[in-house]
């Protein structure tokens, strides 16, 4: 099977790449063609044999280019362009997008289906039913679901989009303007990794029929075992207020006999400075990432915003280190409360310093929650692409 997989970033940049190039791993070492489609970039781990990609647009970056930008992200003429070129030269059976808006824009969807291929789309966050694809109003630090009940109007109303006026309403009128033309009608199949967001898209009738729930697969690299734990609590990932940082670093400040390890980075870097027991470990992959998750005897997770399928949930528990989560969005899907961790009310400090202090003090409670995240079991990229390849075939039989 010829597959080719859409994705703005073909670096390693967050959740989303990780998925794609873990599946077309998979998908190539079992025999089958993979070929990618994105923004030119430097960093660029994956592409394509004939190096046919889009112009980089870094909308941060102010230029002359930049004048073009509001054009840009409605609607690509340079991207539907060259990928009518890739879907020529390569011919696949199966076009597989990710997060494409933007950069990319929907453009692409009308020239694939001009081909006849199907269309797959995983939702990697809201975008689809969200201007901001967080549902959270960033400059209240509120959840927020108003663009699904009342139009996507309510992101201009509330300059969601990095808090501008015109960022927002450059976000209402794409997300309107294709949801107008039923572009996404055009999508096959979309791949929603938690049950939350499957029902938030399906509030839309032009996702009705089309959703599948597949929670997020997580690579493996040995058999679980157990390992000699360090005498640390562990927050790895964004450092950001959609994150619950800020909750967490009050949380550690009203705890100050209890060590914290924080790995990783963001805006909001600058807050833990001078914090006497919160250690920063930086951004860690790999080999370092597996050892502090592992090590440690649990994890924070503290979301404020509504998360779809978090691979920090699902690795941490893999590792054998239980999670102390917030009870939001697609979390409590992943985390069994007083099985593999404990949830708190998000944005409630009170109640995360409990959490803290319970487990941190319970030896034994602890001990339990570490041998039944020993016994969790997600699925591996074998067993997801296994389950992605007869959709693909199921879909493709029907057209």
């Amino acid at each position: 099977m010829k597959i080719l997989i859409v994705n703005k970033f073909l670096y390693e940049n967050g959740g989303s790449e990780t998925y794609i190039f873990r599946l077309a791993d998979y998908f190539r070492s079992i025999g089958h063609e993979v070929q990618f489609f994105g923004m030119e970039d430097e960093r660029n781990i994956a592409g394509n044999e004939w190096n046919i990609l889009t112009k980089n647009t870094d909308f941060h970056k102010k230029s002359l280019g930049t004048l073009l930008y509001p054009f840009k992200i409605i609607y690509s003429r340079e991207a539907r362009r060259k990928i009518k070129r890739v879907l020529e030269l390569f011919k696949p059976d199966i076009v597989h997008l990710n997060n494409f808006n933007f950069q990319i824009t929907p453009s692409i969807i009308y020239e694939i289906k001009k081909h006849r291929i199907p269309i797959f789309y995983t939702a990697h966050d809201f975008q689809l039913i969200c201007p901001d694809h967080l549902l959270y109003q960033q400059s209240k630090g509120l959840t927020c679901e108003e663009c699904i009940k009342s139009g996507f109007i309510r992101c201009v109303v509330n300059s969601c989009i990095h808090g501008s006026k015109f960022r927002s309403i450059l976000g209402c009128f794409e997300s309107t303007l294709y949801h107008f033309l039923k572009t996404y009608s055009l999508i096959d199949k979309v791949i929603c990794p938690s049950e939350f967001l499957e029902k938030k898209f399906l509030g839309k009738p032009v996702f009705q029929g089309k959703t599948v729930m597949m929670h997020n697969f997580i690579q493996k690299t040995e058999k679980q075992k157990a390992v000699k734990k360090g005498n640390y609590v562990l927050y790895f990932g964004r450092f950001s207020k959609e994150k619950g940082i800020t909750t967490l670093i009050d949380a550690c400040k009203r705890l100050p006999e209890i060590p914290f390890v924080f790995a990783g980075g963001g805006p909001l870097e600058y807050l833990t400075n001078d914090i006497q027991n919160i250690k920063k470990a930086g951004f860690l992959r790999g080999d370092d990432l597996v050892k502090i998750i592992s090590e440690a005897l649990f994890s924070v997770f503290p979301s404020e915003c509504n998360e779809n399928c978090p691979f920090s949930v699902m690795e941490s528990q893999m590792y054998g280190t239980p999670v102390i989560g917030a009870n939001i969005g697609g979390i409590p899907e992943l985390l069994g409360d007083g099985h593999t961790g404990l949830f708190f009310q998000p944005t409630n400090v009170d109640d995360l310093v409990d959490k803290i202090s319970t487990l941190w003090n319970n030896k034994s409670m602890l001990e339990e929650l570490t041998v039944n995240c020993l016994k969790t079991e997600f699925d591996t990229p074998d067993i997801y692409g296994q389950k992605l390849l007869q959709l693909y075939t199921q879909t493709i039989n029907k057209v």
